[in-house]
């Protein structure tokens, strides 16, 4: 995704309006960079003062007003999305979304332990495949990148069918690592298999009627994906991979809080 993409270059000074718009953020940094800017501008669209659809001011003017580095940004953004109340569009800017329906990730406290080792896995995926997405752009060919989008088009016919995505889904991945021309990255995901996908491990959606949502942003994440690996921009596939595996960890972080609460909650005292 172009605006999550790592640049070097000096940051664009932010617009007066831009500069205004932030300026109305309640400013916390006590707590932490990232943590600051996750808490204001989701307290801000959970207070109804950014509104669905609103736009949220650009990457440089969030650094500007707040102090911060675009790293920060970009991870607080990161955060946002997993909590579903950002989208950002590739090359237009990050969006509010409509408030979802609660209980989209629920765990049973039986699946806690189970979670624990889905988030390692997940943390090292983002190391792995965060690099593989950025080599995968140097070094495709346009077998590889027929690989990708048949399996694409196949999670997206088996998402709506409500049939089998898993498969689908790691063959993405796979074709990925396949496309770095290290045989090594493809030998590592082959070894994991499927179980790399977190919903082999965890029933992390409950209820049905949210299945179609989730899958629908799981599949917009491996599409800007392709679109930066068929591009050939490397920065910015790296960041779409990270983004896309951030918000699995994020998604399931939060369920399993959720469950240990409610364990706690419930248990007698």
């Amino acid at each position: 995704m172009a605006s999550m993409s790592r640049s070097t270059a000096p940051a664009t000074p932010a617009t007066p309006a831009e500069n205004e718009a932030v300026r109305a953020l309640p400013q916390r940094r006590a707590r932490g960079l990232a943590h600051g800017l996750v808490d204001d501008l989701g307290e801000r669209i959970r207070a109804g003062h950014l509104q669905p659809g609103d736009k949220l001011p650009t990457e440089s003017a969030i650094m500007q007003t707040y102090g911060v580095s675009r790293t920060v940004v970009r991870e607080a953004l990161s955060r946002l999305q997993a909590a579903g109340l950002v989208e950002t569009r590739h090359g237009i800017g990050t969006f509010v979304l409509q408030p979802r329906a609660a209980g989209m990730f629920s765990l049973d406290a039986s699946e806690i332990p189970t979670a624990v080792d889905v988030m390692a896995v997940l943390e090292l995926r983002i190391s792995l495949e965060t690099e593989s997405a950025g080599l995968a752009a140097q070094r495709h060919s346009g077998a590889h990148l027929q690989a990708m989008r048949e399996a694409l088009d196949a999670f997206e016919q088996d998402a709506g069918d409500a049939g089998d995505s898993i498969s689908p889904d790691f063959r993405f991945h796979l074709a990925i690592a396949q496309a770095t021309g290290n045989p090594y990255f493809a030998e590592i995901l082959g070894h994991l298999g499927t179980n790399i996908i977190p919903r082999t491990r965890v029933s992390a959606i409950r209820n049905q009627a949210h299945r179609g949502e989730y899958l629908e942003r799981v599949n917009r994440e491996h599409e800007e994906i392709f679109s930066a690996i068929a591009r050939g921009d490397a920065d910015a596939a790296r960041a779409a991979m990270r983004i896309h595996l951030t918000n699995s960890r994020e998604r399931l972080r939060r369920a399993r809080e959720e469950a240990a609460q409610r364990q706690a909650t419930s248990s007698p005292t």
